[in-house]
């Protein structure tokens, strides 16, 4: 797992959900986002890049930014709103 992956989890239907860390490591505060790697288990996988962030907080620590961010991160339907609201799905 890449450092800057706080968490990750794959969605029924394959794409990969992830709370990624934006900041510097060991910056404070320490800024991340949630993510949907759709290219996961798919030979695209390893073109790199990353997807466009879903939503972004910030808090003191990683462990903060994950509390803040591992409800909607662990919920499908969230996801699938917050795809919905930027205008990927």
């Amino acid at each position: 797992m890449s450092d800057d992956i706080l968490y990750r989890r794959k969605m029924t239907h394959g794409p990969e959900v992830r709370i990624r860390r934006t900041s510097e490591k060991g910056a404070t505060p320490v800024i991340a986002v949630i993510d949907v790697d759709r290219r996961a288990g798919t030979p695209r996988e390893k073109e790199g890049g990353t997807p466009p962030p879903l939503k972004q907080v910030q808090g003191e620590s990683e462990d903060a930014v994950v509390a803040m961010l591992k409800a909607e991160a662990d919920d499908d339907r969230a996801i699938a709103g917050l795809l919905r609201a930027k205008g990927l799905r």
